[in-house]
C-alpha cells in the first residue's frame, strides 16, 4: 500500500496536484491528513482542506482521509484541549524556556505520527508487508529528509525530491492544477512561528493572536502549579504580549514559520 502523509501546506498540495495531473510517477493509494483539532490547526488550513483539497481529490478520483487522534477515556481530545489540562505536568508542544531551545515535539508524536501509523497498521502494514509513506519535502529542505522511519513496517519516500522540485516549483504545479495558493500548515499557536509570522498574526488576525496569548497564560500557570521554569510560545523569553508590543526590540530570525510538511511528519 502506498500512503502519503498530507499536511495541507504547499508541498503536500503540490504532490496531490501532480497526481491529479498524471505527473506523479508512482501515485498514492491514499492521502492521510491527521487533524490535531479544528480548534488547534490554523483555521485557514482547515478551510482550505474542506473547500479545496477534498473536492479536488474527489473530482480526480483520489482518496483522501481525515484522521483524528482517539483518546482513552476522553472523547477525541484535541491538542488545544490537552494543553488546557492543568493536571498534566509536561507541555505537549515545543515551548521555550529562557535561554534554551524548544522542547520536544510530543504534539507531532501523539497527534501526527502515532495517528497515521495506527491507521496504517489497521489497514495491513506489517514487517512482511511494509507500507510506503510519502512525505512532502522539497529539494530546498532536503536536509530534513531521512532514509529510515525506524519502523520495520514503513518505508519512507520523497516524491518532490525524486522529481527535483523546490518550493517555487510547488507553487507552479498548484497553479497549473487550478488550485489557489494554500496557506502554511501549522497550529496557529505553534512555537516554531518566526518573528514575521507572529507579527502577521497580531496585525492581520488579532482574534487568533488573542487566543495564542490566552493559551500562553494557561501554559505559564501550569508551569507555576508544577514548580517548573516558565515556558513561552516564542523564543524571546517573555510573554507574547510583551514581546510583540514593540517589534523593533525583537531580533530577526530565519527559523521555520510553521510545521511545514514533514517538520510535523505531514
Amino acid at each position: 500500500m502506498r500512503t502519503f502523509s498530507f499536511g495541507g501546506g504547499v508541498q503536500s498540495t503540490a504532490v496531490l496536484a501532480l497526481q491529479a495531473l498524471g505527473e506523479l510517477p508512482k501515485p498514492y493509494d491514499v492521502y492521510l491528513f491527521s487533524n490535531v483539532g479544528n480548534d488547534s490547526e490554523d483555521p485557514e488550513t482547515i478551510s482550505y482542506f474542506h473547500n479545496h483539497h477534498l473536492p479536488f481529490a474527489e473530482k480526480h478520483g483520489i482518496r483522501i482521509i481525515e484522521l483524528i487522534k482517539e483518546s482513552r477515556g476522553r472523547e477525541n481530545e484535541t491538542l488545544w484541549e490537552q494543553l488546557h489540562r492543568m493536571e498534566v505536568k509536561s507541555i505537549q508542544i515545543p515551548s521555550y524556556r529562557v535561554g534554551k531551545g524548544p522542547g520536544g515535539r510530543k504534539c507531532t508524536r501523539d497527534y501526527k505520527i502515532r495517528v497515521v501509523r495506527k491507521w496504517q497498521r489497521q489497514n495491513g502494514s506489517s514487517k512482511d508487508n511494509p507500507v510506503v509513506m510519502g512525505l512532502g519535502i522539497s529539494v530546498d529542505e532536503i536536509q530534513r529528509a531521512r532514509t529510515s522511519s525506524r519502523h520495520e513496517d514503513q518505508i519512507l519516500e520523497y516524491p518532490l525530491i525524486d522529481l527535483g522540485m523546490d518550493r517555487d516549483d510547488c507553487f507552479e504545479v498548484i497553479k497549473r492544477a487550478g488550485l489557489p495558493t494554500p496557506p502554511r500548515s501549522a497550529c496557529f499557536f505553534c512555537p516554531f512561528h518566526s518573528k514575521k509570522a507572529w507579527i502577521d498574526q497580531k496585525e492581520n488576525r488579532p482574534e487568533l493572536f488573542a487566543k495564542s496569548v490566552a493559551l500562553e497564560k494557561v501554559l505559564l500557570e501550569r508551569c507555576e502549579i508544577h514548580g517548573k521554569e516558565p515556558e513561552y510560545l516564542s523564543r524571546y523569553g517573555v510573554p507574547l504580549e510583551e514581546a510583540f508590543s514593540n517589534y523593533g526590540n525583537i531580533p530577526d530570525d530565519d527559523g521555520p514559520e510553521g510545521c511545514e510538511e514533514a517538520s510535523c511528519f505531514t
